[in-house]
């Protein structure tokens, strides 16, 4: 085994077993369906009013990206729901 081999091997020995573990996202949303139930509401819309770009929008919706708990609570006031309707916290 050269070096580098060897490091690698170490290093996945050495770490936990939780940190191998691939988890899906811990906060999940409802946010694509509730745009749709609003006429088709864009992305860019819902963006605009809640202040951030519709690349973020984007991002929450696809759980790649957890928002701030005040982005949170603007996007559940646009849908006139509580945060726990909008968003989920798995754990």
């Amino acid at each position: 085994m050269d070096r580098g081999t060897r490091s690698l091997w170490h290093a996945v020995v050495l770490l936990p077993s939780w940190c191998l573990t691939v988890r899906g996202p811990v906060i999940t949303n409802n946010i694509r369906r509730l745009r749709s139930e609003r006429d088709e509401m864009t992305q860019q819309e819902l963006a605009d009013s809640v202040g951030v770009t519709r690349q973020t929008i984007n991002a929450i919706e696809l759980e790649k990206y957890s928002p701030s708990l005040e982005v949170a609570f603007k996007i559940a006031a646009v849908f006139d729901m509580a945060l726990e309707k909008v968003f989920h916290y798995r754990r």
